[in-house]
């Protein structure tokens, strides 16, 4: 992987930042409600921005 500029290691930190918020705010919508469509919806757009997150992680390790 080539090396990342400082601007794109900032942006790259402040996606990985918006993903962990949508994780959480989605893994909090699946628990306040009761219907289970909407539950199980919410939580897999949960798991998906928590393997955006962890893609975006494995990009940095390589």
């Amino acid at each position: 992987m080539p090396d990342l500029t400082s601007t794109e290691l900032k942006a790259i930190q402040d996606q990985l930042n918006c993903e962990q918020i949508l994780v959480k705010k989605f893994k909090s919508y699946a628990s306040m409600t009761s219907d289970p469509q909407i539950k199980t919806t919410c939580e897999q757009v949960a798991a998906q921005h928590k393997n955006h997150y962890d893609k975006l992680m494995g990009h940095l390790s390589c």
